[in-house]
């Protein structure tokens, strides 16, 4: 199910394989330079979605969460992608010596989980990806709020 209002679209997902369909069709939307930011607890199916947009940007390697090296970076698909874990920075200095800037503002597609921690460094114009289980409505479920976020929009 989805639903939309203002800059805002809702998808429900039941499964991991409807929230991976979901993370495809995002990556197959996906236009170089754009940047996803990806907010949710651990085990909400960041990784699935994250898999899921590889898959639609034509990434037939393994993708998994670069959680000790902060980023990891794919060449083969449409475009490149930038997938990037912040939970473990601590400093965002550590986000200067990586040298964030070239893929937020590079020609590829930046995916950017625990993106709350470095707000401060998030360029104005973002997709901002909520993933929340909801256990009432099965454990599977997860309510997917996608958020376009304009340049020059008040936060």
């Amino acid at each position: 199910m989805e639903k939309t209002t203002d800059n805002t679209t809702i998808f429900e997902s039941f499964s991991a394989e409807e929230t991976a369909a979901l993370g495809v069709r995002l990556g197959q939307e996906a236009q170089p330079g754009e940047v996803y930011t990806l907010i949710g607890d651990l085990g909400v199916g960041k990784t699935v979605l994250t898999q899921g947009i590889a898959q639609g940007l034509g990434i037939t390697e393994p993708v998994c969460s670069p959680t000790f090296t902060i980023v990891q970076v794919y060449e083969e698909g449409r475009m490149p992608f930038y997938h990037f874990d912040v939970y473990r920075i601590g400093d965002l200095e550590e986000m200067d010596e990586i040298g964030y800037e070239d893929f937020f503002y590079g020609n590829g597609l930046t995916m950017i989980e625990w993106a709350d921690r470095i707000r401060e460094l998030l360029p104005p114009q973002r997709k901002e990806i909520t993933i929340e289980k909801d256990l009432e409505k099965g454990f599977d479920y997860r309510r997917i709020r996608i958020r376009e976020r304009k340049a020059g929009e008040v936060r």
